[in-house]
């Protein structure tokens, strides 16, 4: 349902001038679709819709360019906060302990963060190991993995 009522949602931005989460609801339910507002209001979060300008100081909803790059992002960080269980540094390098078998999907969610201290990782089965380019560039890492899983 939620993913259909999505693509529905991608569908009639592309083909319409819509600027309020009202006109986005009145689309959905004249196709046989009811939600709400308030899941309205999620969906036009989670699709990364924006608001461009149609000139005369009107705006649109629109799906982002970078909407698949955002969505891949977020997936890969919900994936790195729900695997990880300790992280720890020696010098510069960061060891991120992992539930079993996640320590690919960890990797990859810190990868895809492009953190310019970061020289590069290496994944195994349970644990990624970051070189850092510093001892304070790991020591930072370090911290802020452990404040982002709070």
């Amino acid at each position: 349902m939620k993913n259909e009522r999505q693509r529905l949602i991608l569908e009639i931005v592309a083909q319409e001038d819509i600027d309020t989460q009202e006109q986005l609801q009145d689309r959905l339910q004249k196709r046989g679709v009811p939600c709400t507002q308030a899941t309205i209001s999620r969906d036009i979060k989670q699709l990364h819709l924006v608001k461009e300008p149609m000139g005369q100081g009107r705006y649109r909803y629109a799906a982002s360019v970078h909407r698949h790059t955002l969505n891949v992002a977020d997936k890969l960080r919900t994936i790195f906060r729900e695997s990880i269980l300790n992280v720890d540094c020696a010098q510069n390098l960061v060891v991120v302990k992992t539930m079993v078998g996640l320590a690919n999907g960890a990797a990859a969610a810190l990868d895809s963060m492009e953190i310019s201290s970061m020289v590069g990782s290496l994944a195994g089965d349970d644990t990624v190991l970051l070189i850092m380019r510093s001892n304070e560039d790991a020591a930072v890492l370090c911290e802020e993995i452990k404040e982002m899983l709070g």
